[in-house]
């Protein structure tokens, strides 16, 4: 329960009075406790192994707009601590958001992530442009700084749908971080995670602008799929187990996720193709 509210149920005044359009000052202020990046750690380095972390995330535009798409994998060190993770979320309605690292926080952070992004148009009536959202993520990230010092790092991709964009072919745009709220603008495409490197790699040789959204969602799901061919803590597709990447796509008519059924398809083409080139 936040700091202050009395047992009668009655809110403080901090609830009622007129103050910023972020949720995470206003929290700061009334419950900062509740902040990830708020909350005391104990004194030196978390144990390698020790929390899950998520791996891979990928990011394209294409002709409506962008793509993303994550593995289902979380390590701990050497074991896997869960199979089917979802790394991959709608912030809002015209932008998504993929998370690498210690999972728990990751996960905590885009919750409040999308509570900032809905707190700002209730309180101001209009949404903010691509740029301040890329903007608040950074200063989200940059105050896990601490956390992040200690072993226990998030770093997210953003990539969304610009409305104020001068032509279809400029909406769609792909942002990176650091863990120190740096904030980086991406062209074309991108990736973050253990197996980013040879996910981007992937990508590289397959990108072209102007895909469609399934010519987009093959070239991410091939890059995941070739991240797994080389980084153990990336997750590969399981067929048995009918575990598949996470794709979503933003356009400016809103966000859509891939069924299970559409990313199986392409999923079983990639396969049976590997089966007669398995280096691609």
């Amino acid at each position: 329960m936040p700091g202050g509210v009395e047992f009668s149920g009655r809110l403080p005044g901090a609830f009622h009075a007129a103050g910023s359009s972020s949720f995470t000052e206003f929290l700061t202020q009334v419950a900062p406790e509740l902040l990830p990046g708020r909350r005391p750690l104990p004194a030196g380095l978390v144990v390698e192994g020790a929390v899950p972390h998520a791996t891979t995330i990928v990011a394209l535009s294409f002709a409506d707009g962008v793509l993303m798409g994550g593995d289902r994998r979380a390590t701990m060190g050497n074991l896997i601590a869960q199979r089917d993770i979802e790394k991959v979320f709608a912030a809002d309605a015209y932008t998504l958001v993929g998370i690498a690292g210690t999972a728990g926080i990751g996960l905590e952070l885009m919750r409040l992530f999308q509570v900032e992004l809905e707190h700002y148009e209730k309180i101001e009536g209009t949404m903010l442009s691509l740029d301040g959202k890329a903007n608040r993520l950074a200063t989200m990230i940059r105050n896990n700084l601490g956390a992040a010092m200690q072993g226990l790092a998030v770093i997210p991709l953003y990539a969304g749908v610009d409305l104020d964009a001068r032509s279809a072919a400029e909406a769609g745009r792909i942002f990176s971080f650091d863990v120190a709220g740096g904030v980086y603008e991406e062209h074309g495409y991108d990736s973050i995670g253990s197996g980013s490197l040879f996910a981007k790699s992937s990508i590289k040789k397959r990108y072209r602008p102007g895909l469609s959204a399934e010519e987009a969602a093959r070239v991410a799901i091939e890059g995941l799929y070739d991240a797994a061919d080389d980084d153990t803590a990336t997750g590969g597709p399981d067929l048995i187990r009918r575990i598949f990447p996470v794709i979503m796509v933003a356009t400016a008519e809103g966000t859509r996720r891939f069924t299970d059924e559409e990313t199986a398809g392409i999923v079983e083409s990639i396969v049976a193709e590997r089966r007669e080139n398995p280096g691609a």
